[in-house]
């Protein structure tokens, strides 16, 4: 998925916490509404990054959409756009999302499937509702920044079906990434962390252990839902800190919600538009190349490459900002 704003915020930009401040506990991170896709577009909720926060764990990016009623309508439809230094976590709800990238990649992603893109030193792809589409969409994608070790390696893309999962009486955990109560997922990641999807019935109530060196938060997908006392509602995120050894779920009406987690990122990280990098100078040599590429319709020596399956324009770049783009805190001290 893309970030189609055309004035990407300088918000996202990230080093280590503030200096001389207690980080916050618990935190309600609410959602803004981000058009996906041009002016017609399905309408996402952006939790990551946010005003007060901008990682947890190395989970940099969280859009979260629907239910929404795509009958008759295009649904989403994102063109050819550039990634660089981070992995794109695709999961639906409802619905189906084609997936077609530069690496020859078509796929078809579903509930309960995982895509996993590597974008390493660079990638292009698209993402659509395809023409027979069923008349809802409901999902979440998350970006996840690559170390430094690995930031310029090779593109891949994985696709994962029968992912681990587990029940109790109260409904069922299904792990995306990383480990959770013993399930380990068979996705590849590159730091210590945890995704996993919750599922609970009418007025479940779910306590999950959790690793105490990450920091954690719960994203609702689906009604509100209960996290240790606090209601969160439908795409808004509340973070739980570092320290927890376990998280305490409840419902009223039946809700999914998204548990991430993961050992507090410390590489500096500058993100801006579809580029994670370290410094100014690394985004504009992604932005320049993807603009060339785009221009020239890809080829062989191509950083990104072009998505040779859509037959329309890849998405153009938006302008930078004026000032050179500088690292700030992960969150923001009050």
């Amino acid at each position: 998925m893309s970030n189609t704003d055309t004035h990407p915020p300088e918000q996202t930009v990230c080093s280590g916490p503030p200096t001389g401040r207690p980080e916050p506990d618990i935190e309600l991170l609410e959602a803004r509404e981000v058009p996906l896709g041009g002016p017609r577009a399905m309408l996402v909720g952006r939790s990551l990054p946010n005003r007060d926060r901008r990682m947890v764990g190395a989970w940099c990016f969280a859009d979260s959409y629907g239910p929404a009623d795509i009958a008759g309508r295009p649904g989403m439809q994102v063109p050819p756009h550039p990634h660089t230094g981070l992995q794109t976590v695709s999961w639906l709800l409802e619905g189906e999302v084609w997936h077609q990238d530069s690496l020859g990649s078509r796929q078809m992603v579903r509930p309960g499937e995982l895509n996993l893109m590597t974008a390493g030193a660079g990638i292009a792809h698209s993402e659509q509702s395809p023409p027979d589409h069923s008349g809802s969409l409901h999902g979440v994608q998350l970006w996840i920044a690559l170390p430094e070790r690995d930031r310029g390696g090779p593109a891949h893309f994985d696709h994962h079906t029968g992912l681990p999962a587990f029940s109790e009486a109260a409904g069922s955990v299904t792990v995306l990434m990383g480990g959770l109560a013993g399930a380990v997922s068979p996705a590849r990641a590159y730091t210590p962390l945890v995704g996993a999807e919750i599922a609970l019935g009418a007025y479940g109530r779910m306590t999950l252990p959790l690793e105490p060196e990450f920091e954690h938060a719960v994203l609702a997908l689906a009604d509100p839902v209960r996290v240790e006392g606090h209601t969160v509602t439908t795409g808004a995120m509340l973070y739980l800190g570092r320290g927890r050894r376990e998280v305490r779920l409840e419902a009223g009406p039946a809700t999914r919600a998204l548990l991430i987690g993961g050992v507090p990122f410390e590489d500096p990280l500058v993100m801006w538009w579809n580029f994670v990098a370290r410094t100014h100078e690394e985004i504009v040599e992604a932005r320049t190349a993807w603009e060339a590429e785009r221009e020239a319709r890809g080829g062989a020596a191509a950083r990104f490459g072009a998505v040779t399956g859509y037959t329309g324009p890849a998405l153009p770049a938006p302008a930078l900002p004026t000032t050179p783009l500088r690292a700030r805190p992960r969150y923001r001290a009050r």
